[in-house]
């Protein structure tokens, strides 16, 4: 049996034989919001159902948004829940910018109509954070990566694209270039070179930056410093050696590999960034009208036959995202409808156009809905969990590799050390890309603390420790979404200022320390694998030494546990 929905408008007596009339909707489209008035003042139901929940009709009314919870915002997959509910959210704001309508008016129509006529209103939509998580945790693992491209690339200035693209290349080309660069002719000589062109360009830059601050800002003053340190950098470093000496005195060959190896492969991957920008900004125009929605009469939104290929698309490119997000709202929908035709109450129910068929489906036939307890609660992922899996397997096996060594006898003093370096590289990372968020030192201790341990255990990370810590000194509440969005839309400032201001909301800045915690903490990961290991390596006569010991002590840890049991 339905349960009737609650109601947010002073109750009415049932006017007698239940029955529900079915509105569909454009939510961003002027015409709807006509439509929906003046059907309420013609038909004057008992009840105006409304899709919306009761977190987004109190957003709406104005109310002050909800504080997080931080074992909410910060566990799982919540974090990558809220991006996906973040994105959705700011293009559907982007759509109601183009065509002059808030997102929601028809909604906001539909209650403002009732209360005016003195109506009930019901709000008959599942709570929107048991959507988003169902609907994430139906997605595969392409179709979210999918999903999170499209939209990045579709909001994104191409130029932040771009150097994310060369970031990412050039901090797995480094490491590659230093286990393997002399296979391909690349010399102590130039890494030296590659060393002292990242010095002085680096230099160049803080100091030009701090000095254009009191010349020009926004865009202008971020193309003087790149500038000025690239030129610095490569002319005076890479071509004149200026800074061989210097370096050649304070570091030693390891540490000028390091760098050296690391500035070729940053620089190589940002070359392929400015490509990538080049070919993201060639695709034209980012607005929401590149994805056809431009050439469409935002009044067809509301044909039939237009939602229907739109939901089908959706449905083409996630069938489990498409289920929770669009079938399982029309039968939850239709259960509350029910409810309320069962009572007796004449029903007008205001809804996207793209869910009409579906609940009016249901409200011919309810004998087919599911059972409202398969609509409701956290959706558990069928698959495997890949990640918990991957999780232990690198514990123990990172654990298995120092108890080896020491049951070959290696020295205490040695295992130390190549734990202490383990411990002081994750640390030095994380911290350091959590202060580059903007952590608290406090919060930037934490994370860098942990991270040794979190590391090697991808079920953990360093960030929800960090996260944790900042959390003390934020307040993060549902309204940042609206200022984020707000922030996204302007136009009128350059983007240096923009990112700025998006560190100054709460929300956002706790994303990044997680965020950039993690990956402080995943590129010490790498460094360690690619360029400490090697160089303790060597000290045990490298791989052929070490693998010998690892036998050696796998076959001493066997010795001993027979012993133990005979």
């Amino acid at each position: 049996m339905s349960e009737p929905a609650d109601r947010t408008a002073p109750p009415v007596e049932p006017s007698g034989e239940g029955r529900v009339s079915v509105v569909g909707t454009a939510h961003i489209s002027e015409a709807s919001v006509e439509e929906v008035e003046s059907r309420i003042a013609e038909d004057r139901p008992d009840i105006v159902a409304v899709e919306l929940d009761e977190g987004r009709y109190r957003q709406m009314q104005g109310e002050e948004p909800d504080d997080l919870d931080a074992s909410d915002l910060l566990k799982g997959n919540t974090v990558f829940q809220f991006l996906a509910y973040w994105m959705l959210s700011y293009v559907q704001n982007r759509m109601g910018d183009q065509f002059d309508v808030e997102p929601g008016a028809d909604m906001m129509a539909a209650i403002d109509t009732a209360e005016e006529h003195g109506i009930g209103v019901a709000l008959v939509d599942r709570d929107i954070q048991q959507t988003i998580q169902r609907f994430w945790a139906r997605m595969t693992v392409s179709e979210k990566l999918q999903m999170v491209g499209g939209l990045a690339f579709g909001i994104t200035d191409s130029r932040v694209v771009g150097i994310m693209i060369g970031l990412i290349v050039g901090l797995l080309a480094g490491p590659a270039l230093a286990l393997f660069g002399g296979t391909v002719g690349i010399t102590e000589t130039v890494y030296l070179r590659a060393a002292s062109a990242a010095f002085l360009g680096l230099a160049t830059a803080l100091l030009v930056e701090q000095l254009a601050g009191f010349v020009v800002d926004g865009d202008t003053r971020l193309a003087v410093t790149l500038g000025s340190g690239l030129t610095v950098g490569v002319v005076g470093g890479g071509m004149l050696g200026i800074a061989d000496g210097l370096l050649m005195s304070f570091l030693g060959g390891f540490t000028i590999t390091l760098i050296g190896s690391l500035a070729l492969g940053l620089t190589g991957g940002l070359v392929v960034g400015l490509l990538a920008a080049l070919l993201i900004g060639l695709r034209g125009s980012t607005e929401p009208e590149a994805a056809g929605v431009g050439e469409m009469d935002v009044e067809e939104l509301t044909d039939a036959d237009v939602v229907t290929v739109m939901i089908e698309e959706f449905r083409q490119f996630s069938p489990g995202g498409a289920e929770a997000l669009i079938d399982e709202r029309d039968a939850y929908i239709a259960h509350q409808l029910v409810g309320l035709r069962q009572a007796g109450y004449d029903v007008l129910a205001v809804v996207g156009a793209g869910h009409r068929k579906g609940i009016e489906g249901y409200l011919a036939a309810p004998e087919t809905l599911p059972p409202m307890d398969s609509l409701v609660g956290e959706q558990k992922a069928s698959r495997l969990p890949w990640g918990k899996i991957i999780g232990v397997v690198l514990s123990v096996a990172f654990i298995t590799f120092f108890i080896l060594l020491a049951m070959a006898g290696v020295q205490d003093g040695f295992l130390l050390r190549l734990f202490g370096a383990w411990f002081l590289i994750n640390a030095v990372f994380a911290a350091g890309f959590a202060k580059l968020a903007g952590a608290r030192w406090s919060s930037a201790g934490v994370g860098g603390a942990v991270a040794w341990m979190t590391s090697i255990n991808p079920a953990l990370a360093p960030g929800w420790f960090a996260g944790y810590a900042e959390l003390r000194h934020l307040s993060v509440n549902i309204g940042d979404i609206s200022r984020l969005n707000e922030l996204l839309s302007d136009e009128t400032k350059p983007l240096g200022e923009i990112v700025s201001e998006m560190f100054d909301v709460p929300m956002f800045k706790l994303i990044m320390v997680v965020a950039l915690t993690n990956i402080g903490s995943i590129i010490a990961s790498i460094l360690f694998v690619s360029y400490v290991l090697p160089q303790f390596g060597a000290e045990l006569g490298g791989v052929d030494g070490i693998s010998q010991l690892m036998i050696d002590g796998a076959r001493n840890s066997a010795e001993l546990i027979w012993r133990t049991v005979t």
